[in-house]
């Protein structure tokens, strides 16, 4: 596999020329695994990587008939996590782990992307733009499935490109055969991981195109696609008919210029330096492309595939086409181009060396140095935004780390909780006691109809305050604990009518945290 890597052109570097491809891409991945393991145990956990963690605690008995009618794009996700905390545990490090490890082996991948035309000094400034790019360092620390998809879309990528244009396309035609079978379940094990992932399939023919790919390498990528493809076809009839679920993306509003930063950076002040150095890494691949072309004969047969293209046609066109079926049925959040992160970083990359280039050939500055200023000027940019990734409250304001600890702070077991049922079902504060129990231990959860792991839905099915109280269920209960979500001092007020008609009243006393309100009733 070490042809899948080789370096084609010299670099000029003395220092780095003798150091091997994988071990930049081991070094890097490990440090990659490292900075985004860091205070991944900080933030609260919160709707998603709740729905993450309760699905894979599901018994595998209870977990397909959910699949069935929830979720059934992350079912693959599900199912490993399944066995992950079965061996690591559910504290939020553990679950956060395997997704660190994903970006280390996504950071991996861009290095082996930049280096192979680029040589070592573009793997390393690769290396360094994807280990702190906002977007991968966010799904390392996220207990959802973006982090694989960011992985396996390098690999696949770096797999078809060893196909096309290097050592394998002198292959023996069983080993081409071989990995073209790789590359076709790879292409539909990752839809399965998340089925958006499916439109990396438009970057690759954009390359295999704009590189004038033989026709039998097209006709093989096609048939190679075509298979992944009709793999997928029963997780997308799934998908259609549980398209409910992301319902709620209708009700959101986009700003066209926040699609500039969203999707991989961040912040603006990381999007403003990142378009910059993506646009001239662009205009410096078309001028050398079609600039060269009016002065020169155009070569002919296969091109040779830059690191520019690969990244230009990745970042681009899957995005581009999940917006365009976004106007007629809502179904995009920033999220979803995590698998595009990497591309973003290979362009970033190619601009500094550009720019590198560029001040070195205008002053006395050598490239290395301008492209190693460029670098740690990245890093310096982009260094807020980790930060504020590893706050306690970072993932959607979530506080159910705080609500527990305060919950275990002043009830006594015998007492009752009742939670908030009135908002989104991923921002109830009834989570919390799925994602931090310890805090409710010995406390009674009286309008709990089914559990979670009994229901074809991820989350519990309950009562309302009436119902529960016409079965018993506050039978000798003397003392409630109302949890209600306060969002920008705005309670909800949730139960406290229902609850006052059954006795209880409240008591003055209330335990704020973020953005929830613990109230005590006593009868």
């Amino acid at each position: 596999m070490s042809a899948l890597t080789a370096t084609e052109r010299p670099t000029g570097v003395a220092p780095l020329r003798a150091v091997r491809p994988w071990t930049i891409a081991v070094a890097f991945g490990l440090l990659a695994t490292v900075i985004c393991a860091a205070g991944s145990w900080i933030p609260s956990l919160w709707g998603d990587e709740a729905t993450t963690l309760m699905s894979a605690r599901r018994p595998v008995s209870t977990l397909w008939p959910m699949l069935f009618h929830v979720d059934a794009v992350h079912g693959l996700y599900y199912l490993g996590m399944h066995g992950w905390i079965r061996l690591a545990g559910e504290s939020p490090f553990a679950l956060r782990l395997p997704s660190a490890v994903a970006i280390g082996l996504a950071v991996a991948a861009v290095t082996l992307l930049a280096g192979r035309r680029g040589g070592p000094k573009a793997a390393v400034v690769a290396g360094i733009v994807a280990c702190v790019l906002p977007r991968l360092t966010y799904a390392g620390e996220e207990a959802r499935s973006f982090a694989f998809t960011a992985a396996a879309a390098g690999w696949l990528t770096l797999l078809l490109l060893w196909l096309v244009d290097a050592s394998g396309r002198t292959a023996p035609a069983s080993v081409r055969r071989a990995c073209w079978a790789v590359y076709a379940a790879g292409m539909a094990l990752t839809s399965y991981l998340f089925l958006y992932t499916a439109s990396l399939a438009l970057a690759h023919l954009a390359v295999l195109l704009l590189s004038r790919a033989s026709r039998p390498t097209l006709r093989a990528w096609l048939i190679a696609t075509g298979c992944a493809l009709l793999a997928l076809a029963p997780l997308g009839l799934l998908a259609f008919f549980e398209r409910s679920q992301i319902g709620y993306l209708a009700d959101q509003s986009t700003d066209p210029l926040s699609l500039l930063w969203q999707p991989w950076f961040g912040n603006g002040w990381v999007a403003v330096a990142a378009w910059a150095l993506i646009l001239l890494a662009i205009g410096a691949w078309a001028r050398d492309r079609w600039g060269r072309a009016r002065t020169t004969a155009a070569p002919e047969g296969e091109l040779p595939i830059g690191a520019t293209l690969v990244g230009a046609a990745w970042l681009l066109l899957p995005t581009g086409a999940m917006l365009l079926v976004n106007l007629v049925f809502p179904m995009y959040t920033g999220r979803y181009s995590t698998f595009a992160a990497p591309a973003a970083a290979l362009l970033i990359a190619e601009g500094l060396l550009v720019l590198g280039r560029f001040v070195a050939r205008r002053s006395a500055i050598p490239a290395v140095a301008a492209t190693g200023v460029g670098a740690l000027l990245f890093i310096a940019v982009s260094t807020p935004a980790y930060l504020d990734q590893r706050g306690p409250y970072s993932k959607n304001d979530s506080d159910w780390s705080e609500v527990s600890s305060a919950m275990a702070s002043v009830a006594r077991p015998g007492d009752a909780v009742v939670f908030d049922e009135s908002t989104r079902p991923s921002q109830r504060p009834r989570l919390a006691m799925h994602t931090y129990p310890s805090g409710f231990a010995g406390v009674i959860d009286p309008t709990l109809e089914t559990p979670y792991t009994h229901n074809i839905g991820w989350a519990d099915r309950v009562y309302t305050i009436p119902q529960a109280a016409a079965r018993g269920r506050f039978d000798g209960v003397q003392r409630v604990w109302l949890v209600e979500n306060d969002m920008d001092g705005s309670l909800h007020h949730y139960g406290l009518t229902d609850l006052e008609a059954l006795g209880f009243h409240e008591t003055g006393r209330t335990v704020p945290t973020h953005r929830t309100m613990l109230i005590e009733l006593t009868r």
